[in-house]
């Protein structure tokens, strides 16, 4: 056709439509967001809080092995025993406290609330047998010891935080499953006297640093079952009064308390462990003394290997090691938050939320006394320092919520994806002979289906 345009091929042009945008280019997003992206969408996978509190109490329990061996050796030869004998000791408490935490592991939550009443019971009772004379055992003037014979001691407070644990979320839970919880009377009672009792029992061997670890269960479990705030201003008002009067009729606390960020041991050196804890501290740098070089344990830092650990960490590992062991329970604690916010069970949340409570509230009161922050209370660091009554009963609450974890919707799935791998060799042959491949492509569909759940 005239004047109309016509290519080589005489065929006609192709014609586009009008107003049609153009495709976006590809987005550059910065490296920055990408990583966070990345991070953000490992937190969200199901497995996640099981990792955590797995890799994370390991380590803290390895670690703190490595640190009671290196602090204690000096403890051990002026007490002339051997150097490796709070180490060997410990070492011994691990290996019973993981048969413990594998034991809570593997047990079903029915199994776990069956328990919450014995548990009880004992720890009650061995909190009055330490009262009796010849059967408890006074150390650094708190008589809170049973003496098992020999070199070994047992401190039946240290299981009262978790009778208090099982026992206080299987009451909300029952209460929660009746609508109770919304009346002030059912959420206190006997929550709230059971408490005080342990409470009492505790104080009267005057050890005020498990008293307060016992508190913060107490409102942390009072928190996660919804009281009101007026109800939690109450409870923490006479829980505040007591303390203080406890603090002010007696002069050791008083003098624990003046030692808050003391730069000199003061007259008769009242202040003489703390201020070598921040010593400790100050002379390790960013990576520390080296492994078995510091200078503080060889007498000068008393409970070098047990309240203070962390001093001669900070002085041996330095800068370094002690945000490690920080990042370590930081991510501890935040598996056991997740673990109880994403739960249905009203029994795992406040159980999750009561362990989650005790371990980051020890840790926060120890490492706070440490650093010249709080006062010194006389609490171990959770899985870390020397003492296998602190260690069992923290083990077991490990267990449970790895237990807990485990328990997840997502997480349950993920698992059950993961089969063995070496169950069945490439090419199995089937009865007639012939190469089975129907197994192939059900562990390629379950890939699939670990891929598209995010799992991986």
């Amino acid at each position: 056709m005239p004047g109309s345009p016509q290519s080589r091929t005489r065929r006609p042009p192709v014609q586009r439509a009008a107003g049609r945008p153009a495709a976006p280019g590809p987005r550059h997003e910065s490296p920055l967001l990408r990583l966070y992206l990345r991070l953000r969408r490992a937190w969200d996978r199901p497995l996640t809080a099981y990792y955590l509190i797995c890799g994370g109490s390991a380590l803290i329990t390895v670690l703190g092995l490595v640190m009671v061996y290196s602090a204690s050796q000096i403890t051990a030869l002026q007490l002339s025993l051997s150097g490796s004998y709070f180490f060997r000791k410990q070492a011994l408490a691990a290996l019973i406290g993981a048969g413990l935490l594998v034991a809570a592991m593997k047990m079903p939550v029915k199994l776990h609330r069956a328990l919450a009443y014995p548990i009880l019971a004992g720890a009650v009772f061995l909190m009055i047998l330490v009262q009796v004379p010849g059967i408890g055992v006074a150390v650094n003037g708190n008589q809170n010891w049973i003496a098992l014979g020999g070199s070994f001691q047992i401190q039946p407070s240290e299981f009262g935080k978790l009778a208090l644990v099982l026992w206080g979320a299987d009451l909300l839970a029952r209460k929660q499953d009746k609508k109770l919880l919304a009346q002030w009377k059912h959420m206190l009672v006997p929550l709230v006297p059971a408490a005080f009792m342990l409470l009492g029992l505790i104080m009267i061997g005057g050890d005020m640093g498990t008293a307060i670890i016992l508190t913060a269960i107490l409102f942390g479990m009072l928190w996660l079952a919804g009281a009101p705030t007026r109800m939690f201003a109450g409870v923490l008002s006479i829980a505040l009064l007591l303390g203080f009067i406890l603090i002010k009729t007696s002069s050791n606390r008083m003098a624990r308390l003046n030692c808050l960020g003391a730069t000199d041991p003061g007259p008769g050196d009242s202040c003489w462990q703390a201020v070598h804890g921040i010593y400790a501290l100050a002379s390790g740098g960013l990576f520390g003394s080296g492994l078995g070089a510091s200078v503080e344990k060889w007498g000068q830092l008393p409970e070098a290997h047990t309240d203070f650990i962390f001093a001669v960490t900070g002085e041996e590992l330095g800068l370094a090691g002690t945000l490690s062991v920080l990042a370590l329970f930081a991510a501890l604690g935040y598996a056991g938050i997740r673990v109880a916010g994403r739960t249905e069970d009203p029994f795992v949340r406040y159980a999750a939320g009561g362990v989650t409570t005790w371990i980051t509230a020890q840790a926060v009161i120890n490492i706070g006394a440490v650093l010249g922050l709080l006062p010194i209370a006389g609490v171990p660091l959770p899985l870390f320092s020397y003492g296998g009554s602190a260690l069992l009963p923290t083990m077991f609450a490990i267990g449970l919520l790895i237990a807990f974890a485990r328990d997840e919707p997502g997480a349950r799935a993920a698992l059950a994806l993961r089969q063995p791998r070496f169950g069945r060799k490439r090419g199995a042959r089937g009865p007639a002979g012939k190469r089975n491949p129907r197994s192939w492509n059900t562990m390629r569909r379950r890939a699939s289906a670990a891929r598209s759940s995010g799992e991986r």
